[in-house]
């Protein structure tokens, strides 16, 4: 104790917190619960699985020689935590089964949490142009995965040296695959999130989810005008700072919502982009009028290059802060 003591004292002064770092979007309610335990955090259902933790891995990397070693690892921690999670862009085995074991992760995530494959919106264009939609079907079965994700990048692949072109406006592709398989569709931006319009078309949809895929994370314009050395990026930069954040996002569903009751056929969201702390997963989740949870992609892939522990220890202490803000919480409107 004497020693707790004299920390406090030779801490005081360095743990002073001005008023301008208040975080205004909670209140904090010490009076009404007592300290959180396992049960704290409520279970989550989502698109038929349960789920222990509101937390997504968002589709991240896909055909490199370290997808393998990052989606084990990532597939560890879910089944481990209780989490679901999206692979990267499957492109890559549609055709050849090389690389199928850096993508093969029903054994190690188990059968108890979601999982899903992801193509994109040209692919998928591509495929149905072709009539090979029987493609994305074998796909899902041979992967056994849940779903399927469609991430839509017309920003990427505009600005993407070898970037294919979309023909059709996305949704028309999205409502004919749905109309298609009897598995759930989820859709995905990368990085500009997405419109009121564009929004509304996709809720009024029977899709399983939609993930954000905000402004405020990884950009891959950005990352695509970064690459490509034919083109000055500074003429086309400014497009790269065109969309909408998450928390913008999150209203935008709301006022639909309103507006549009019984004809909103999409009924989870996973928030994603810009997501830095298991605060502002916790604020955005809460503050949805569609059942949410909430998604990170570099995050995780910082922490699952190499060995496990880091990643395992990263989750854990997602959980702490998860448990002290259902307990303690609530978030302002």
């Amino acid at each position: 104790m004497e020693e707790r003591k004299r920390d406090h004292i030779d801490l005081a002064f360095a743990s002073q917190t001005p008023g301008k770092n208040l975080d205004r979007r909670f209140t904090y309610e010490p009076m009404l619960s007592a300290h959180p335990n396992e049960t704290t955090i409520p279970a989550i259902d989502f698109l038929g699985k349960k789920q222990k933790l509101p937390m997504w891995v968002s589709s991240m990397t896909g055909g490199t020689k370290m997808a393998g070693t990052i989606n084990r690892n990532l597939a560890k921690a879910c089944r481990e935590f209780g989490i679901g999670m999206g692979l990267g862009s499957c492109r890559i085995i549609l055709d050849d089964d090389t690389y199928f074991p850096d993508f093969d992760m029903r054994d190690i995530i188990g059968e108890e949490q979601p999982f899903y494959a992801n193509l994109g919106i040209n692919q998928l264009e591509i495929l149905q142009m072709n009539k090979q939609t029987d493609k994305i079907i074998r796909l899902v079965e041979k992967l056994r995965a849940d779903g399927l994700i469609i991430h839509i990048n017309p920003f990427q692949e505009w600005f993407q040296p070898e970037g294919d072109r979309l023909i059709r406006p996305p949704i028309e592709s999205v409502q004919e695959l749905v109309e298609l398989v009897n598995f759930p569709i989820m859709v995905k931006e990368v990085g500009q999130g997405m419109g009121k319009e564009s929004l509304r078309s996709l809720l009024k949809l029977p899709i399983g989810a939609i993930e954000f895929g905000a402004f405020g994370g990884t950009n891959f314009a950005k990352v695509e005008l970064l690459r490509n050395k034919e083109q000055p990026a500074e003429l086309f930069e400014p497009l790269s700072y065109i969309g909408h954040d998450a928390s913008e996002m999150v209203d935008l569903i709301n006022q639909i919502v309103d507006e549009e009751g019984e004809k909103v056929k999409c009924k989870q969201l996973i928030v994603s982009g810009g997501i830095k702390s298991f605060l502002d997963g916790y604020y955005l989740i809460k503050k949805s009028k569609i059942p949410a949870i909430y998604g990170q992609a570099s995050t995780f892939l910082k922490y699952a290059k190499e060995d496990y522990l880091p990643l395992h220890q990263f989750v854990e202490q997602q959980i702490k802060g998860l448990l002290m803000a259902y307990a303690y919480l609530r978030v302002n409107d």
